[in-house]
């Protein structure tokens, strides 16, 4: 559904005022997320430090611990995003693939980085000291620079327009954190959400009319059944926040109109 907002907003700001729009997309990478043993957390939480930042969250791509898979993924998003965003794999463990699959996608060697070594001797100074395997989290991609991690040691990693940061979620939280401000978007996409208890089939064309009526916004609808029917929560976005205040009172006095009664930020 975000890919579908995103290229919505992009062709009528583009018909509107020939904003720039910025996006990314997002690689998980880890069997663990594939067999349902590690539920990701980490989609949310960048697509929401994305938008703070004016760039969209495009496409999100999950793949397992293989080099070819990695290597594919991010070649093709990397090519068609303003950024790359990757997280999982890049820990001390034999399966930690993911440096050496990006080096590969982007024809570069693997190198030890010296201030991520620095960093890494530093932290593991009095748990234990730098083993071979704490080493391996020093590894970059030729060319690459370092992502400021201050709650484990183990740096995240930028080369070019591809961002190489950890699974675990607090982790990345502070990567982001340190990634804050450092790089170019847009405007943030402003949302606002109203709910009916009401199939969405039946209001299909008072959601399109309403999109059409008000250029700049896109109109996503989100059906779920509870308390034994069937409702839908309808999210208003756009980078304008007048236009997305007066889209949802349009929408909101057609779907009254229509007998319905709308329940304010949402179900």
């Amino acid at each position: 559904m975000t890919r579908r907002f995103c290229e919505a907003i992009a062709d009528r700001m583009t018909g509107q005022a020939n904003e720039r729009i910025w996006t990314a997309a997002l690689v998980v990478i880890g069997d663990e997320i594939l067999s349902g043993r590690t539920q990701d957390k980490n989609v949310a939480q960048i697509a929401a430090w994305l938008n703070v930042q004016g760039i969209r969250l495009a496409e999100v791509r999950v793949v397992g611990d293989v080099t070819a898979a990695i290597v594919e993924a991010v070649n093709q998003l990397r090519a068609r995003n303003d950024y790359l965003f990757t997280t999982g794999g890049i820990g001390p463990t034999h399966d930690d693939i993911t440096v050496d699959a990006i080096a590969e996608a982007l024809g570069v060697g693997v190198t030890y980085h010296p201030k991520a070594l620095a960093t890494l001797e530093r932290y593991y100074e009095s748990r234990g000291g730098l083993t071979d395997a704490r080493k391996r989290m020093a590894r970059v991609p030729e060319g690459a620079e370092l992502i400021e991690n201050r709650v484990s040691g183990a740096p995240g990693i930028r080369i070019g327009n591809v961002f190489i940061m950890a699974g675990v979620p607090h982790i990345t939280a502070g990567m982001l954190d340190a990634l804050t401000g450092t790089l170019e978007g847009g405007r943030p996409v402003i949302s606002r959400t109203i709910g009916c208890w009401v199939a969405e089939s039946e209001v299909a064309d008072i959601l399109r009319d309403a999109e059409k009526a008000h250029e700049g916004v896109a109109i996503g609808s989100y059906p779920f059944f509870r308390e034994g029917r069937v409702g839908a929560n309808f999210v208003v976005r756009s980078p304008d926040p007048a236009l997305v205040d007066a889209t949802i009172v349009d929408l909101t006095a057609k779907l009254e109109a229509a007998g319905r009664e709308v329940v304010a930020d949402g179900i």
